[in-house]
This record gives structure tokens, sequence and C-alpha cells, in this order.
């Protein structure tokens, strides 16, 4: 009987193990060279706010001691301890937060830290390999490996939502926000932002549209945005009964949003603002800028089966 529960004995000149073997140490030397370049640029955060303690991480932007984080992670503080993988300690203050991306930058005193480089997470695809760094449940320089399960997802924070997340089966677990998301080239392309789920974690990409965030926040402490009324990517089958992939769907006419006072309908979807065309939630949150504040905008939208022409004045979203 016990005979029945062995494994059976491993054949070495069956061809498929070569090759298994050949995947799985390729795999392994992909994980292991981003680890070591990326575990010193990310830290373990320390926040005290509200009368608690949290912890969190954060990644190196800067050599002079500018730090990228989760914005929900210093929620409420001004000031905590970061911790590096060279065993130094500094105290960190906030520079600026903006809750909608859930991103945030702090900076310590310290110099000579392990810069992270930058990637862009516009060039994601589903089933591409990405790793995870972080503090989770206080074990800082953590490791873990997975693949992009799924792009262009919603996250609600705070009230509102923040648009066009990345899906990671990678391990996430409390202390990885703020933490890293590398491609195989130990680029970063997301900032960990959420466990949603056993083997779903969700990460704030990297691209241009976030980078201009970070930059507001380094110039200014907060993002001024531009708000138009409830717009969303759109979905699949709208995409599909609209007969195109581009555009972002009013899925909603607040009562007493610009959105309302232009005439916008919720069946309604902008394909470009001012000339410039809108692919995707994230170009229309790059449009929806300080300057666009008090502003007529011209929208071009697709309602029904013809385009039309409105003109829509946002104000500024509090």
């Amino acid at each position: 009987m016990t005979d029945l529960l062995a494994p059976p004995p491993s054949d070495p000149a069956a061809p498929s193990a070569p090759l298994e073997r050949e995947a799985l140490d390729a795999y392994s030397a992909i994980v292991v060279s981003v680890a070591e370049h990326i575990v010193p640029s990310v830290a373990s955060l320390r926040v005290a706010a509200r009368g608690r303690e949290g912890a969190g991480s954060a990644v190196v932007l800067s050599a002079d001691g500018y730090l990228l984080t989760s914005a929900h992670v210093v929620a409420g503080a001004e000031r905590g301890t970061a911790s590096f993988a060279d065993w130094r300690e500094a105290p960190f203050e906030l520079v600026g937060r903006d809750p909608l991306s859930d991103l945030a930058v702090v900076r310590v005193a310290a110099s000579g830290l392990a810069q992270v480089e930058l990637g862009n997470a516009d060039g994601l695809r589903v089933g591409q390999l990405v790793v995870a760094v972080g503090n989770p449940h206080g074990f800082a320089g953590s490791v873990t490996a997975g693949v992009v399960s799924a792009l262009g997802r919603s996250l609600p924070s705070g009230g509102r939502v923040v648009e066009n997340v990345i899906q990671t089966d990678a391990a996430l677990n409390p202390g990885n926000s703020g933490g890293a998301l590398v491609d195989s080239h130990a680029r970063l392309v997301g900032v960990n932002t959420a466990l949603a789920g056993i083997g779903l974690g969700l990460a704030v990409p990297v691209n241009a549209t976030t980078l201009d965030i970070v930059a507001t926040l380094l110039r200014e402490g907060r993002v001024r945005r531009a708000y138009l009324g409830g717009a969303r990517p759109l979905s699949p089958r709208r995409a599909e009964e609209l007969g195109q992939k581009s555009g972002v769907g009013i899925i909603e006419v607040p009562s007493g949003s610009p959105a309302e006072r232009a005439g916008l309908r919720p069946t309604d979807t902008i394909v470009a603002v001012d000339g410039d065309v809108v692919e995707g939630t994230g170009d229309l949150q790059r449009l929806m800028t300080a300057g666009a504040i008090g502003r007529t905008l011209s929208l071009r939208v697709l309602r029904d089966d013809r385009v039309v022409t409105i003109g829509v004045t946002p104000v500024e979203l509090v």
C-alpha cells in the first residue's frame, strides 16, 4: 500500500526534464538578479499618525533622500522613520501626498542612497514577470515574484477611485504598500498599494502621468485637479458596442457637476479634449490639471452613433 503512495522515480532521460530545469533556472536567475538590484532601493517606513503606529515601504527616487511611497501609508503623518538595507535609519518628513493617485513623496536627510531605475508601466503585458519588494509585517527587504495578472483595474480609495492600477499575483501583505514593483530588468513599473485578496495585489503604475504627479508633489506638495464628473474607462462590453477601443465613458453625471451643466449624458464617451485624443483615464487625468480649472474646454464626445462637440468648464476637485 505504501508503494502506491510513493512518487514515481524521476526519469532524467525524459525530454522535458532538461527544458523544465533550464526554465526554472532562468526564472530563478532573473529573480535573484532583480532582488540584488532593487532591495537596496527600498526602505521600510515606521509612521506615527493620529495616536497609532503603522508601517509601510518606500522607494528611493534620488540619492539625496527623496522617497516615493503610498499616500495612505503617510496619511495624517508629517514625520516618521525610514530604515534602509544598509542598516541606516533616518527620520523622514512629508514633502507631499496625493490621495487620488495614492502617491506621496517623503524626504530623509541622507546621501548616497541607492536610487531606483524608473521604468514605464505603459509597456507592461499581461503574463509578464514582475517582482515586488517591501516590508510586509515588518519583515524588511522581502521579495516576492509573480506575473502581471491584469491591467487597467480600478481601486476604490478614500471615497474616490484610483484608476488604471496594475493587478499582480506577486504576494503582497500589510506593510508592502509603498514598496517597489519592478520588471525583469529591475526597473520600477509600479508602487504597491493594496492587497485585494489572496493572490491579488494592486500597484499604481509608474508612467508619464504618475511621474507628472510626483514632479508636482516635489514642487508644490499637492496636486490641484480639474473636475468634470463621473468618468471611467470603457468596459469591454461598451467598447464592443461602440466599435472602438479608446475613449473614456461617462458612467454618471453628479448633480451640480460641470458635466451636468454642460449637458453630458451617462452614455457619452469622451474621445478628445481640446484636440488631444483621449484613449483612457490616464489621458483624461493628465489633461485635468490646475490650468484647466475655470477654463472652458472643448470635448469631442461620441453620443449614440455620432460625434458631438460640447463645451465644459471644470472646477477644482476638492
